[in-house]
């Protein structure tokens, strides 16, 4: 992703830009020489000089487009004198930078789904592991630690299918000319209109997509940026919900992310074990949301055919934009790889919680056996209480089960307590529905060929700091 947004390839890519607007202009009857597209093509890439001198163009100039007409011109002197024949610079600016948009939301996409693929394999792994569920982060009923990661994933899924839907409808700006008129191609091809709609044709076909859009004014409509940003930043809010219910188990000490056996979590307190990575995560995805402000923001104070007031900010905009999306997913992928779960402590919590939760079941029991679900009610009431008591006045464990087995009332179903208090018996049909879930939803999802390709080929992702 870095490569894409680096200065060396958009310099390349402008060039073939120009590259692709000679061909076409060539093969549509301007007098372009076979020895100017040839010094065109064997000089796409900039060598350091190349950049010095363009970097002095520019200065002089305060153009950086020209300084980079100027700069081909002199390694393919041949076509000097045709290259951005009647382009205006957003023919190489924009068209360069809906090519990096499109290739940049491949990138996240292919990420994206090796993402799933790790967090799907977590859940069916844990499909059938009792763990607390929370409501208002209160204790609530039970869920799996797999049913849990599968309301990520399925988030993850509608950020997949949004990033796929916005990266396949890019256009092309085409060649459009200063105003979206296509005045000046009109001009060259001395009035035919025909050969005008031609060129734009085939620019477009030469450069990799299948339809421009129909029109324009200078630039293509900023709007474009909007729906780019906008499942970017969708997709920051599901990361940052992910890594925020991943902090706040560490903190339960119930899932932990990765944590090298050399890694430091405070330099005062030796013992800490800080989840920095997700909270690392939940930072640059508050980054990633905001973003999306700057598109809005900026389309919608777009002058006519166009201002100029759009560019530097969008300089800084969409290669933050995409960059920031990068590394939200790649350490997401960290985590996903190497997260750790702790049965046992997941285990004692429910421990605590589940003799209040089993109270209706233990009330159906005893009517069951011929007693008064009246007085089950009451008596559980009050031992519920008394157990209550224990934990929070006096600070020790939830008693409730033993108050049950030690009250003669409840002789009667005392052999089945065990059974009645399986935290098994609690999770409903959350195996199944993860099974379900990865089977009709997820395994389709990631059929894809691109997608395929994607994960047969990655490699688990190694964080530096």
């Amino acid at each position: 992703m870095a490569n894409l947004f680096s200065p060396a390839k958009r310099s390349r890519t402008w060039r073939e830009l120009w590259l692709n607007l000679a061909i076409a202009e060539k093969q549509l009857g301007l007098p372009i020489t076979d020895e100017a597209i040839e010094q065109m093509k064997a000089n796409l890439d900039l060598t350091l000089e190349q950049f010095d001198i363009a970097a002095k163009e520019e200065k002089k100039r305060r153009h950086d487009v020209m300084a980079h007409v100027h700069t081909f011109g002199q390694v393919a002197p041949a076509a000097a004198g045709i290259i951005h024949l009647g382009a205006t610079s957003c023919y190489v600016t924009d068209n360069a930078d809906l090519i990096f948009i499109r290739t940049g939301l491949t990138y996240l996409l292919k990420s994206l789904a090796v993402l799933i693929s790790r967090l799907s394999a977590f859940a069916h792994d844990n499909r059938a592991l009792p763990t607390l569920g929370f409501t208002h982060f209160q204790p609530a009923q039970l869920t799996t630690v797999g049913k849990r990661a599968t309301l990520w994933i399925q988030e993850l899924l509608w950020d997949l299918r949004n990033i796929k839907r916005a990266r396949d409808d890019i256009g092309f700006r085409g060649v459009k000319g200063t105003t979206g008129t296509q005045a000046s191609f009109l001009a060259l091809f001395d009035g035919d209109h025909d050969k005008v709609e031609e060129l734009d044709r085939l620019v477009t076909e030469l450069s990799g997509f299948q339809y421009a859009y129909p029109v324009t004014g200078q630039t293509y409509s900023r709007k474009i940026d909007i729906d780019v940003l906008a499942p970017l930043a969708s997709l920051g809010a599901t990361a940052h919900k992910i890594g925020t219910d991943l902090r706040l188990l560490a903190n339960l000490k119930e899932i932990e992310e990765p944590f090298e056996t050399t890694q430091i979590g405070s330099s005062a307190m030796a013992y800490k074990r800080n989840p920095m990575r997700c909270e690392r995560v939940c930072s640059l995805s508050r980054h990633l949301q905001v973003l999306h402000q700057n598109a809005l923001m900026t389309f919608s104070v777009q002058w006519f055919e166009r201002t100029l007031d759009d560019s530097a900010n969008r300089r800084v905009t969409l290669p933050e934009a995409f960059l920031t999306a990068d590394i939200v997913l790649s350490t997401l992928r960290n985590v996903s790889e190497g997260l750790v779960v702790y049965p046992n402590v997941i285990a004692r919590r429910i421990a605590q919680e589940l003799p209040f939760m089993a109270t209706e079941n233990l009330i159906m029991a005893v009517v069951k056996k011929g007693g008064d679900r009246q007085e089950a009610h009451e008596k559980i009431r009050v031992l519920s209480h008394e157990a209550a008591h224990q934990v929070k006045n006096l600070g020790r464990e939830n008693d409730l089960i033993e108050r049950v087995r030690r009250d003669p009332y409840f002789d009667a179903i005392k052999d089945e307590l065990d059974q009645l208090l399986d935290p098994r018996t609690f999770i409903g049909r959350a195996p199944e529905q993860v099974d379900k879930f990865l089977r009709e939803w997820v395994e389709p999802a990631l059929a894809d060929e691109e997608l395929k390709e994607a994960l047969a080929k990655t490699d688990k992702v190694e964080l530096n700091v």
